[in-house]
């Protein structure tokens, strides 16, 4: 027993033998059961933002408040990444079940009461309170996909949830827009309900876990200045080069705070009794490197997804009706590669190669990228896209993996509210620094070739305005897009190459249970 003292009283009938292995044993039945619940829960975490996006300029004609018009996403944004540790540890400590149900219950009174709002001050709020409980629905499905499927075993089921991330970015716009056009604005929240209710059913209803009561204090200070710090850490990536400019006293302000905060919490969770993120997990060198891998993970991934779409539209001239359309070559690869990897890693137990080629693959796809031109044609670019997500396919679900197989079950909600931390993170810096190096790159083209001249705000010039430009300028602008594409993911090349080294680096520890192995059975926290 540890110091922190739990009491166990199992909800299952196979709570009643303890052993010494990671997971109870599941029939494949109920294994596919919990797993509807758990990726339609998924399906809405990721959904949410992507069908509300397309029908903000309508929210905005009825609801006014334009100027508050970012901070309807900027809410959801971080509530989603303050609470998202704070649920890893609430899930250790009181059992992953009921605060998985809860985070469900939160998020769908923030959809409800978002399709209420009558102002635009309620809608942000209501998205906050959304935000909170989409913090939950992510590590929930992580954390209790680790309870259920020891690690051996989990690759014939990653193909899954490769595949709802394929489906939320290329449905998320085209429902949206459908249900803007057809519908109302306000149906793009409520959607969420019944399919919130379905997960919520099939939670309830089939999965079994021990239940889990600890005494130990919780780690408030912990959790303040953890929120704090990601709270002021997103709203520098967020607001620097747009709301402010990087060198401005807010931007400064909001860094030294993140600094100092995260700061006071590294010192706090060394000395309180139960950490809300235990310092000791990084003492593990595989946990370490994977949160460094996913971090440049989410970094090349969310640049990607933000400047390709552009790039399609205003130089190849896509139509950005169905935007999410424009990735699916990279959805593509990722999500094949996902699933063949997943099926080898359950066949062979062994998985330290596939971060070594995906961290390669994917260099090599964002140097491929950074070749876009004026005159690269769109079947160029999709293979060049398939190779970008074949090697995010190598690393999405693998360093989950390898970070749950890297801790004692009894952390395993904080190791993946930590995993999903990082690649949260990684994707707000990344689209913050590549936005203001694919500004930069530009503004300097288009001085370049125009003589000095400047439209308007160059970094988020649309093809509507752009078909009102001369030929001239059209042509400086497709020419300086193709330059701020090659200066992107240039950078995002060189950055993917710390991944590598980070891949090489890692441990083949032998993935607990599967097949080979004798199954064995361990309540929740001892």
């Amino acid at each position: 027993m540890s110091h922190q003292q739990v009491e166990k009283a199992a909800d299952g009938p196979a709570a009643d033998a303890a052993g010494a292995s990671d997971v109870l044993p599941r029939s494949p039945r109920e294994i596919r059961l919990v797993m509807i619940g758990l990726v339609v829960a998924m399906l809405l975490a990721m959904l949410d933002n992507l069908i509300v996006g397309t029908a903000m300029p309508t929210i905005v004609g009825e609801l006014g408040g334009a100027e508050h018009l970012s901070w309807v996403v900027t809410a959801y944004t971080l509530a989603t990444a303050a609470s998202t540790p704070v649920w890893g540890k609430l899930g250790d400590m009181f059992g992953r079940k009921g605060t998985f149900v809860l985070s469900i219950a939160i998020f769908l009174a923030g959809s409800a009461l978002s399709g209420l709002s009558g102002s635009m001050g309620q809608l942000i709020a209501f998205r906050a309170v959304q935000g909170l409980g989409a913090g939950g629905l992510m590590v929930g499905v992580m954390s209790i996909m680790g309870a259920l499927v020891p690690p051996r075993d989990r690759g014939k089921y990653q193909g899954m949830f490769a595949a709802v991330m394929a489906l939320a970015t290329i449905g998320g716009p085209l429902i949206g827009g459908f249900i803007t056009d057809h519908l109302s604005w306000r149906w793009t929240f409520y959607i969420n309900l019944p399919l919130g209710v379905l997960a919520l059913a099939f939670i309830v209803i089939t999965l079994k876990l021990p239940s889990v009561r600890s005494t130990a204090r919780i780690d408030y200070l912990g959790a303040l200045l953890l929120t704090v710090g990601i709270t002021s850490l997103v709203l520098v990536t967020t607001w620097g080069g747009s709301e402010y400019a990087w060198g401005s006293k807010q931007i400064l302000g909001l860094g030294a705070l993140a600094v100092a905060s995260l700061i006071g919490f590294c010192y706090v969770e060394q000395r309180v009794e139960e950490p809300m993120l235990p310092l000791t997990l990084f003492k593990n060198r595989n946990f370490t490197l994977v949160s460094v891998i996913g971090f440049i993970v989410g970094f090349a991934m969310f640049g990607a997804v933000t400047f390709l779409p552009l790039y399609q539209q205003t130089v190849q001239g896509a139509s950005a009706t169905n935007s999410g359309l424009l990735l699916m070559p990279m959805m593509f690869g990722m999500l094949v590669i996902s699933l063949v990897v997943g099926q080898a890693i359950t066949k062979t137990g062994k998985y330290r190669i596939y971060p070594i080629i995906g961290t390669a693959v994917m260099a090599g796809g964002s140097l491929l990228l950074s070749t876009l031109g004026t005159d690269t044609s769109r079947f160029t670019s999709a293979c060049w896209m398939v190779v970008l997500g074949a090697g995010m396919g190598f690393l999405m679900q693998v360093t989950m993996l390898v970070a749950q197989n890297s801790v004692e079950l009894k952390d395993m909600g904080v190791a993946s509210s930590t995993a999903t931390l990082f690649r949260t993170i990684g994707g707000s810096i990344g689209v913050a620094l590549f936005g203001a190096l694919f500004n930069h790159q530009v503004t300097e083209t288009m001085k370049e070739r125009l003589g000095g001249a400047k439209i308007g705000n160059l970094g988020q010039m649309g093809p509507a305005a752009l078909r009102k430009m001369g030929p001239a300028q059209q042509d400086a602008y497709h020419h300086a897009v193709a330059n701020g594409m090659h200066t992107v993911f240039l950078w995002g090349a060189v950055i993917s190459l710390v991944a590598v080294a980070a891949a090489v680096f890692l441990r083949e520890v032998p993935l607990r249970g599967g097949a080979a192995q004798k199954p064995e059975t361990q309540l929740e926290a001892v």
